[in-house]
């Protein structure tokens, strides 16, 4: 009669990747913003100017 082998519980087959993971390039939420308003307000711009240009 063989014997059962009995396995490790370990954690059900789930991939544990590290929870904290610390980037090199760091960027204020506020840059972002900034940076975000000036392509919206550039954009308007171009296209006011573009109008004008064409007519």
């Amino acid at each position: 009669m063989a014997e059962q082998m009995r396995m490790p519980s370990g954690m059900g087959g789930l991939v544990r990747y590290f929870d904290e993971y610390k980037s090199k390039i760091v960027i204020s939420p506020y840059i972002v913003i900034g940076i975000i308003v000036f392509v919206i307000i550039l954009e308007a711009l171009l296209h006011l100017l573009g109008k004008g240009f064409l007519a």
